[in-house]
């Protein structure tokens, strides 16, 4: 059984994580910021809380799969970031919001079931590309929409 201070250890590391990327959309001022990647990262997290606490209180009575409920999370943060995809005249925005929002929502999960390493690196590398490859991509393609 999962300790209250692991609980609350769990959903704290999921803010930060989460914070850290939804903070890099908001100063770019996309319509899912820090407190949409927060909410979606600290949901993930206690969903898949509460999926191994079901998991442990059913364990020798029912045969359940804790990943079942994963499944359905990642499905539904998919409903979810379709919401800042929008097509326009220019081409097709969101695009990366979207991913960020999938992307939190598995580092919620991650951090849920205790996997840290994986959702600290995971932080790590979705940091890097949301921060350097912008610029990267500004200079590579010549475009000013990459060089904000």
């Amino acid at each position: 059984m999962i300790s209250d201070l692991q609980i609350v250890i769990r959903l704290t590391l999921s803010l930060i994580l989460s914070g850290l990327i939804g903070l890099e959309r908001q100063i770019l001022r996309r319509n899912a910021g820090l407190r949409t990647h927060i909410l979606v990262c600290i949901g993930s997290c206690l969903i898949m809380l509460t999926s191994l606490y079901v998991f442990d209180i059913y364990k020798n009575t029912v045969s359940l799969d804790p990943s079942r409920i994963a499944a359905g999370v990642i499905t539904g943060i998919g409903f979810l970031g379709a919401g800042p995809i929008i097509r326009d005249s220019e081409g097709i925005k969101g695009l990366t919001t979207a991913a960020s929002l999938w992307v939190v929502a598995g580092i919620g999960m991650a951090v849920g079931c205790g996997f840290y390493r994986a959702a600290l690196f995971t932080t790590f590398l979705s940091l890097t590309v949301l921060f350097f490859f912008r610029r990267m991509e500004g200079k590579i393609f010549l475009d000013s929409k990459f060089r904000e």
